[in-house]
């Protein structure tokens, strides 16, 4: 090796004019190093312990200072027209909190995309966002002002809006510098100098053009529905809101009640009391606002008359109830009632019956164009109506329920609403005014049960009856910022009119690919296809304007709807401007713009905008074109660079960003917002329940960082189920469990090869270059370990590339393992002999691995790689690097297949040597073979791995085996008439009465019974011949291993005992690898003579240069002294 000069060339040539097959760094040739040694990229050597988090640290600060980043960015040319550019959305997060593991994950997922892409050539930039509109931001302000109730804002004496604007403006970055850190420790690389906010008038003002842009269109409308509403934040929420969390439904105890009503007129023929109809809801605060009952048209009723020694309120009273629910209400009606007649529900439509209570049962209220109005009290036809539960007649409340608003509505019955937005009863409902309508609940049920308060005002022969009080256990939504409970709430909101171009986003859908794939057609399809009008405004502060202008006069109405600032100034003569005197979009300063109506001729109604702002979705779903203030600016570029490459969020995205992404790139731009999106799952506390700091019931993720490492962290994550959209419960055994098995071994190669590579040439170092593996005749002139090496790299960086093209992250870590698990346990394994005898081809082939191991491997590993990648070549950054191409010469199947197949073979043997208890360094005789791969080639390296001194390949009968098959019936997966025979199945299997045929197993009964596949299983036994032990390979093959033993064997394998014991000590000692030492040996009497016999074979393997055996003592005793 001394003749070889210490040049290496980073890539692989054909010659002058070609490119080249190869590229695993830059196309340069390095200079000649000043000296020999590894690293090369700094002082010191490799360390054989490395510190990964210190490490880490020193690969962060190089970048820093370096600047690599950008580099790697800049390196990649656009393309023409931007061809070049791969674009992903950076969903923002909020900075008025700390990142969890959750933001990592998504984070740690972009990272990987982001660098892969960009090894693979293309141009990556990545802008960094902040979502800072919302309640999020609210809450904050809230908490910070001490403010509880929307009055204290912009009632009289409140604090203002401006005041409480500036608080969310201040508080909705406060954690910026700590998402920096956080975010730059991970190893994530963003631009954090460009970032954009939702806050930026920008940003908002291409808010306000998609606003105008879906109204022109007809997709944007005013209404009046009943949404899911937050009575502690005062504002309505959209039902996607409501599906994105499971936690949103939360277990809850209610009261519910069973409310006689009494008809006005008798069901019966005949009858002269009205009867009472029994209503049930879990609201009872609803009672009030009562406007119509609602009833199966198909179900059966049944009339009753309660026993009059019932014990019963309604006790010697005829009732009316579905006869599927009489036996559930026993207790109040009568274990057996008498049933005095039986009608359908359509018999009861149009019945009327006397008001719960009598706020609304005035004659404004009951006239025509009043509220309820004349058709009110009344029962309807509705087909939700069911008997799962309750009573089989329907109380209806307009305003709190969307199916009884939709009911009453289309029956002519307005709905009331004497809740304000606080949650409270208003003075239309005087005895309950004030009083927050949860908290209402007990005083109603005592009022109904005591015919007390309202109910005492209401004549006898009208009044309603208490009939049952339970308590009810029971999934309830809450709100996902606040966590108070919801009610459903009857509101004036804006819309955008989903259900227009429902269909289009479905089909739409069908361009993404979705990672998993199932989430397309399933939970995110599915979704589409039954997408409702989304609710856009919120009754808040803090937001992006509601670009709508209305008269303040119904008799001279007027709507005007802006897009631009352009626009506004051009009718309001100024734009709205802040405190700071600069342009701004946030209330006050918009809603201090006001103008006279054109169409009044009176000329004395304004127009002024209506007071809503935008749901912080909206703003989500406009990020990609809102972020380059699109139609104003950089049209160019993103009508070529949409929709964007790639997203990553997790799941309970479908409903949320992914979703309102998808609606507004239907409805704007008739595509979908995105072509690739990777839905992961979510990540649990160690406990498998979600992660609470109360319950710290996670890693904290700082002590995660500098304990094991970011890479660590990101290999736990990234291999896991998560990313392909299941749960994961992060332990930090988890995490350390990457260190031991990825890491580290991928280290410890990596110091193998300098160690051994620095100790060549007497200590003056070899440098390796990389394999030419553009020639097939170099190739093929290799050590078949080599080539082995060789082919399953290319296998490697081939299978990297198609999973990392297909977003599949997970499965890319598995191929990557697997890899490592091969170049840890069999090659450095079986090549040591010759990297000790400076085998410069082992020494090329391995760092041609390595190299392009640490390419490959850069994505999933950034800092590890970064440093092994440095070390190897002295090249600035791996991250500038290509992704690595060996050509097909370097492959080499029929190998490849023929050394797993001796790798398989070496497992089992040593499987059968552990069960056995013979330990690997006590060689055996020898180890017979039965396969139909040709290995003759391999007998010698089968024979030094497994510690045999012969290896023999045979065909079965030759080999002196047994083999036989074990039939096993599986009687779950039989058919009906085949599980009748399931006892004679199993005893004709026992007894081998079946044989196998073409499509599944015969089994000899009378009639034969034929099994198909699934329905049996088959193993394969094998026994060897006396003395010896077998076993079946995955393949088919069999081994059998000879376990007898003699004194022969028996002191060889002592002799090998006695060289570990040596190894050992050389290591305790700190001798370097390289060391020549004397050796004294002290030998229990036994083994003396063993020792003796094998003393050349000692000295060889330790680099003893002087040997002394002494006898004596009941242990062997090693002591090693350097030799210079």
């Amino acid at each position: 090796m001394s003749g070889r000069a210490p040049v290496r060339q980073a890539g692989w040539y054909r010659g002058p004019g070609h490119t080249p097959a190869v590229v695993l760094a830059s196309t340069t040739l390095r200079r000649d190093m000043s000296n020999g040694h590894y690293p090369l990229h700094r002082d010191g050597s490799v360390e054989a312990s490395p510190n990964f988090p210190e490490l880490e640290r020193r690969v962060l600060a190089f970048w820093e200072e370096d600047g690599t980043f950008q580099a790697s960015v800049d390196k990649r040319p656009a393309g023409p027209e931007g061809s070049n550019e791969f674009v992903f959305y950076d969903g923002p997060p909020f900075a008025n909190g700390l990142p969890h593991y959750g933001h990592l994950l998504t984070g740690y997922v972009k990272d990987v995309v982001g660098r892969y892409q960009t090894m693979r050539g293309r141009r990556v930039e990545r802008r960094f966002g902040w979502d800072t509109h919302g309640l999020p931001a609210e809450l904050e302000a809230e908490r910070i002002l001490g403010v509880t109730d929307k009055s204290q804002i912009e009632g009289e004496g409140g604090i203002g809006i401006q005041a409480f604007n500036d608080a969310a403006r201040a508080g909705v970055l406060t954690y910026t510098e700590e998402w920096r850190d956080y975010v730059t420790r991970q190893a994530r690389w963003v631009d954090f100098d460009h970032d954009y906010k939702t806050l930026d008038t920008t940003f908002m003002e291409s808010v306000i053009w998609a606003f105008k842009t879906m109204y022109d269109k007809g997709y944007i409308y005013e209404g009046f529905r009943v949404l899911p509403y937050c009575w502690n934040d005062e504002t309505p929420l959209t039902n996607h809101e409501l599906k994105m969390d499971d936690e949103i439904y939360q277990d809850r105890t209610d009261q519910t009640v069973t409310v006689g009503l009494r008809l006005e007129e008798p069901v019966r023929d005949g009858a002269t009391t009205p009867e009472l109809i029994l209503i049930w809801t879990t609201t009872p605060w609803t009672l009030p606002s009562n406007s119509a009952v609602a009833v199966g048209p198909d179900v059966d009723y049944a009339v009753v008359r309660v026993p009059g020694e019932a014990g019963s309120p309604v006790a010697g009273q005829d009732v009316i109830v579905a006869e599927a629910l009489l036996a559930s209400y026993a207790k109040e009606l009568g274990e057996a009632p008498e049933i005095l007649a039986r009608l359908k529900g359509e018999d009861l439509v149009g019945r009327r019956y006397h008001p719960i209570f009598d706020y609304f049962d005035t004659p404004e209220a009951r006239a025509e164009g009043g509220t309820p109005g004349p058709r009110a009290w009344t029962i309807l036809a509705a087909d939700f109506v069911t008997t799962d539960d309750g009573t089989g007649l329907v109380h209806m409340a307009p305003a709190f329920g969307e199916d009884d608003m939709n009911a009453c509505l289309e029956a002519g019955i307005g709905a009331v609403v004497p809740v304000d937005d606080a949650g409270r009863f208003t003075p239309a409902v005087p005895d309950y005014a004030g009083m927050q309508v949860f908290e209402s609940n007990r005083r109603i049920i005592a009022d109904l049960r005591d015919g007390t308060g309202p109910i005492a005002r209401r004549e006898p022969n009208r009044r309603a009856v208490l009939v049952r009080q339970a308590s009810y256990r029971h999934s309830y939504p809450h709100c996902w910022r606040c966590r108070q409970p919801l009610i459903y709430k009857a509101v004036s909101s804006w819309f955008v009119k989903v259900t227009a171009f429902r269909d289009r986003m479905v089909e739409l859908n069908q361009r993404i690919t979705w990672v998993p794939e199932h989430v397309k057609d399933g939970i995110f399809g599915n979704w589409l296809a039954g997408a409702r009008d989304w609710s856009i405004s919120r009754s808040r502060f803090w937001g992006s304007p509601i670009p709508v202008w209305k008269s303040d006069d119904p008799a001279h109405p007027r709507i005007d709807v802006y897009g631009s600032l352009a626009e506004i100034e051009r009718d309001f003569g100024r734009l709205p401007v802040g405190a700071d005197g600069e342009v701004d979009l946030h209330r006050p300063a918009i809603d201090g713009l006001v103008r006279p109506n054109p169409d009044d001729p009176t000329g004395r109604s304004t127009m002024r905008r209506v007071p809503d702002v935008l749901d912080t979705w909206f703003d989500s779903g406009a990020m990609p074109f809102a972020q380059v203030h699109y139609p104003f600016e950089n049209r160019e570029w993103f009508d070529e660079h949409y929709p964007g490459d790639f997203i990553v969020e997790y799941i309970g995205q479908t409903r949320g960003w992914f979703y309102t992404l998808h609606v507004m790139a239907t409805a704007l731009f008739d595509k979908p917002s995105f072509t690739n999106c990777v839905s992961h799952g979510i990540v649990l506390g160690d406990d498998g329940r979600k992660m609470s700091k109360s319950l710290r019931n996670y890693p904290d993720v700082a002590k995660v960082f500098d304990e094991y490492g970011s890479d660590a962290m990101r290999w736990f994550l990234m291999s896991s189920p998560v990313v392909r959209g299941g749960n994961l419960i992060v332990t930090e055994d988890g995490i350390r469990d990457a260190v031991r098995h990825v890491l580290l071994p991928l280290w410890n190669t990596y110091y193998f090869f300098t160690l051994y590579a620095d100790a060549a040439e007497k200590g003056a170092g070899y440098l390796a270059a990389p394999v030419d593996v553009d020639d097939p005749d170099a190739v093929a002139a290799l050590d078949v370990q080599d080539r082995y090496l060789l082919a399953n790299t290319k296998g490697l960086v081939d299978a990297l590339r198609a999973q990392l093209d297909a977003y599949e992250i997970a499965e890319a870590t598995q191929t990557l393992r697997v890899y490592l698990d091969m170049l840890t346990n069999w090659y450095v394994r079986t090549s040591r002999d010759r990297f000790w005898n400076e085998d410069p081809a082992a020494f090329d082939t391995l760092y041609t691995a390595l190299v392009a191991v640490s390419q490959a491997a850069a994505p999933l590993l950034p800092l590890l790689a970064e440093e092994m990648w440095r070390g190897l070549t002295g090249e600035r950054s791996v991250h500038l690097a290509d992704w690595p191409e060996l050509p097909e010469a370097a492959a080499d199947r029929d190998l490849v297949a023929q050394m797993d197949e001796v790798r398989d073979i070496v497992s089992a043997a040593h499987s059968l040597r552990k069960a056995n208890r013979l330990r690997v360094r006590l060689p055996l005789r020898s180890l017979v073979v039965v396969t139909d791969r040709d290995l003759e080639a391999f007998r010698g390296l089968i024979a030094a791995e497994v510690n045999v001194k012969d290896v023999r390949l045979e065909s079965v009968e030759s080999s002196g085996m047994t083999v036989t098959r074990e039939l096993t019936v599986l009687p779950r997966e039989l058919e009906p008439e085949q599980r009748k025979l399931t006892s004679k199945l199993f005893a004709a299997a026992r007894e081998g009465a079946w044989e196998e045929t073409q499509d599944g197993v015969l089994l000899r009964l009378d009639p034969p019974v034929r099994l198909r596949g699934g329905q049996y299983a088959l193993t394969t036994l094998v026994q060897g011949e006396e003395g010896s032990v077998a076993s079946v390979l995955p393949s088919g093959a069999y081994i059998a291993l000879d376990t007898t033993l003699d004194a022969e064997l028996e002191a060889e394998g002592y002799a090998r005992d006695v060289i570990r014991a040596v190894q050992d000590a050389r290591k305790a000692a700190g001798l370097h690898v390289a060391d020549r030492i004397s050796l004294t040996l002290r030998v229990p009497a036994e083994h003396v003579e063993a020792v003796r016999a094998h003393t050349d074979l000692i000295a060889a393997e330790t680099l003893a240069l002087e040997t002394d055996v002494l006898a004596g003592g009941e242990e062997l005793d090693v002591h090693v002294a350097r030799k210079a």
